[in-house]
This record gives C-alpha cells, sequence and structure tokens, in this order.
C-alpha cells in the first residue's frame, strides 16, 4: 500500500518534450517500474512522434483514452502551466502534479476556481499536487518529480513537506537510519496549491502501511496549523514537526513565494507551540527530524 502512487499507476508527462520534462522523465522511467508506469507523453506540435519510446499525444484527453492513465505530471514552463493542469482536470484524470516553478499566481487562482466550479457542477474531483513542488514517490515502486531516487528507501514512515530541499533531508535521514519510507510528497511552496498538509495528512492516517509521519512546514500560512489541529483529534500515529524559517523577520519573503509571515499566528514559533500542544513530537533544528521519528517509534 501506499498513497496516491503505486506500481500500477499509469502517467502522462505534459511539457515530455522540453529539457526539463526529457531530463526527469527519463530519470523516473529509470527508477523501479518507471518503464511500466510512464505510459503517454503530451506535445501538440509532436503528436505522433515517440520519445524514451513513449508515444505522443496532441492533447491530455487523446493520451488518457489511448493509454488509460490516470495521473500527468506537468513540466510546461510558467506561461502555459496553468493551462496544462486545466487541460487534465478536464480530461477527469484523478491526480495531476505540477512540477513548474514560478506560475503567476492570478493564473493560478483562475484554474483554482475553474476546478472548484467543475466540481459544484457534479463533474469529477481532480486531486492536484503542487505547483513548484517536487512530486510524489512511492519508493521501490514509481517516482512522479524531480526528487533523486537514490535516497529513498521503502518503509512505513509518510514524509509530508512544502520545502522541496527539506522533504530530501528527512528522506536521507530515514534512510540512513534504516526505517525508509511509505510515501514521501512534496506539496508545494506556492500561496495556490492543491493538496495540503492537512489532506494529506488524512491519506496517510488511512494508509495502513504507514505507521507515522514527518510533517515539514514553513513560515506563512495556516496550512500546518490546520492539520495539526486535525490531527489532534482524529490522527492515532505518532508525528515529528519541523517547521523552516525560525529566524524570519515578519514581512519577508523567504524562498517560497507563500512563506511570507503576515501576522503572529504564521511565525515559525507560533506554529511550533500548536503542533506541539497537538501531540506533535517538534524540533527546531532538521538535523533531528530522522533521530526523533527513530525514538518515537522505539
Amino acid at each position: 500500500m501506499s498513497i496516491l502512487i503505486n506500481k500500477e499507476t499509469k502517467v502522462i508527462t505534459q511539457g515530455i518534450t522540453g529539457k526539463t520534462g526529457q531530463f526527469h522523465t527519463q530519470k523516473c522511467i529509470e527508477y523501479a517500474f518507471g518503464r511500466d508506469c510512464f505510459v503517454a507523453g503530451v506535445n501538440p506540435r509532436k503528436a505522433g512522434e515517440k520519445i524514451f519510446d513513449i508515444p505522443i499525444y496532441a492533447t491530455v484527453k487523446e493520451a488518457k483514452e489511448a493509454t488509460g492513465a490516470t495521473v500527468s505530471v506537468i513540466y510546461v514552463p510558467p506561461a502555459g502551466a496553468a493551462d496544462a493542469i486545466w487541460e487534465a482536470v478536464e480530461a477527469d484524470l484523478d491526480l495531476v502534479i505540477c512540477i513548474t516553478e514560478g506560475i503567476p499566481v492570478r493564473d493560478m487562482l483562475m484554474v483554482r476556481n475553474k476546478m472548484k466550479r467543475k466540481v459544484e457542477q457534479g463533474g469529477k474531483e481532480t486531486l492536484l499536487l503542487g505547483p513548484n513542488c517536487p512530486g510524489i514517490i512511492t519508493p521501490d515502486e514509481l517516482k512522479i518529480g524531480i526528487m533523486p531516487g537514490h535516497i529513498h528507501k521503502k518503509g512505513r514512515v509518510g514524509v509530508v513537506s512544502r520545502s522541496g530541499t527539506l522533504t530530501y533531508e528527512a528522506v536521507a535521514q530515514l534512510t540512513e537510519l534504516g526505517l525508509g519510507q511509505s510515501t514521501a510528497v512534496g506539496i508545494g511552496g506556492d500561496p495556490i496549491n492543491g493538496l495540503k498538509h492537512l489532506d494529506v495528512m488524512k491519506m496517510f492516517n488511512d494508509d495502513p502501511d504507514t505507521d507515522a509521519v514527518i510533517l515539514i512546514g514553513e513560515i506563512g500560512g495556516s496550512d500546518e496549523v490546520d492539520a495539526a489541529l486535525w490531527c489532534k483529534a482524529h490522527f492515532k500515529k505518532p508525528v515529528v514537526g519541523f517547521v523552516a524559517g525560525v529566524t524570519a523577520p515578519p514581512g519577508k519573503r523567504m524562498g517560497h513565494a507563500g512563506a511570507l509571515i503576515s501576522s503572529g499566528a504564521d511565525t515559525a514559533e507560533a506554529k511550533l507551540a500548536i503542533m506541539e500542544e497537538c501531540g506533535f513530537k517538534v524540533t527546531r533544528n532538521p538535523s533531528e527530524m530522522g533521530k526523533l521519528m527513530k525514538q518515537l517509534l522505539g
């Protein structure tokens, strides 16, 4: 078991012929069951061609109909990425993973509103991961995104993070300690994104093969607080929590577009305090995430 993806998942790459799309699709194909899972690419100008022996289609809808794919990953440049998300949503995929960084906030606002309207009108809900995220990996089965495959190891600890590099840090520590991961999910750091910490924690709670979770947040917004408060009432497994940006001054944007302190409740210290109240084992030192998890699991 895992959440969202496994070795049976069939994947479309939108932007497969661009430099970034090519590079990362090849790495994903080379990882575990990737060769079986990546079944289609989309580029209207190169329909009918192949790359890495993967057929290219003009639209996501055609790619889905021809291959039965349920997930797409997007490496389309920022100006066209929101349209690419919407194309995948219109094709009724289960999950869209958008790696692209720098999508205009207005574009994301428009596509998110269209996604909401579609569901309100009785259409299928498509989950969105990202944008500006590293993707998702179920170790030894499938990786979709830009994370380094070799640091992952199959295990029973879930990882969910707003920060790409801190996802890798947590994963590497778990692997080094022999714990491994069930699934590692990078939700991205943009202010308007798809799946939140809360959504992923609900999935981990229901996953019988996830025994515990490392939750990594950042300054700005209320996502981590929402997740912690829900976990206090419902989550049955140990959680290690870390929030990046303890030393960030108010009003200063730190790396991610969404990492901006606007009020007292969205500082790192405030979030860590709430996590602690909600039963998380928190650390202010990212190098201790794995060690703390090992202690919690005995």
